[in-house]
């Protein structure tokens, strides 16, 4: 595999992890907010 293939591929990737963790961080954020309102 080229190394200019290799590197989109960890660029994908790397997108994909970052939405996950965007996603993860707004869910905690929004669970803190309900939970102080309890």
């Amino acid at each position: 595999m080229s190394d200019a293939r290799r590197l989109r591929q960890l660029e994908d990737e790397n997108g994909k992890l970052k939405r996950l963790l965007a996603e993860s961080v707004l869910d905690n954020a929004i669970l803190k907010d309900l939970l102080g309102k309890v």
